[in-house]
């Protein structure tokens, strides 16, 4: 993600999209106010123009952070707040904001919009939820 895909006039925008790279398919995303104000406090420490990378790569400056830099960072996160490192990670994470979404909306459509899944099935397998249950909510519920 570049800093271009969400600073907008001085601002984080309240969304951005960035294509996503598994599937090629452009993914749009919400950005809360709280990360938001920390998006902010980040970039004005870590400086850099539209074209750069919002995470860096620790190696190449003009790359973007590893995914397995990042996983390095989850585990340090997690281990820095007494948590297990063997029960969290980088798509357990994923995966808990999208079931929590769920939760809170019941609308297995905007769940699958927002994983970017080309299928309901798929995201009602990802979320671990009743297939029936979720595709009769799923055909009750509009966006």
């Amino acid at each position: 993600m570049k800093i271009g895909d969400i600073v907008s006039g001085g601002q984080i925008r309240t969304r951005a999209i960035v294509m996503q790279q598994k599937t090629g398919r452009p993914v749009q995303f919400e950005l809360l106010p709280d990360a938001r104000a920390s998006l902010l406090a980040w970039l004005d420490r870590r400086g850099g123009t539209v074209d750069d990378y919002v995470f860096p790569s620790r190696v190449d400056h003009n790359g973007h952070l590893s995914t397995r830099q990042y996983a390095r960072l989850v585990d340090e996160w997690v281990t820095g707040v007494g948590l297990m490192r063997s029960d969290y990670g980088t798509h357990s994470l994923r995966r808990t904001k999208a079931s929590i979404i769920y939760r809170a909306i019941g609308n297995l459509r905007a769940v699958q919009i927002l994983l970017g899944h080309s299928k309901i099935e798929n995201t009602v397998r990802y979320l671990g939820t009743d297939v029936e249950d979720a595709l009769a909510l799923a055909e009750n519920t509009e966006i």
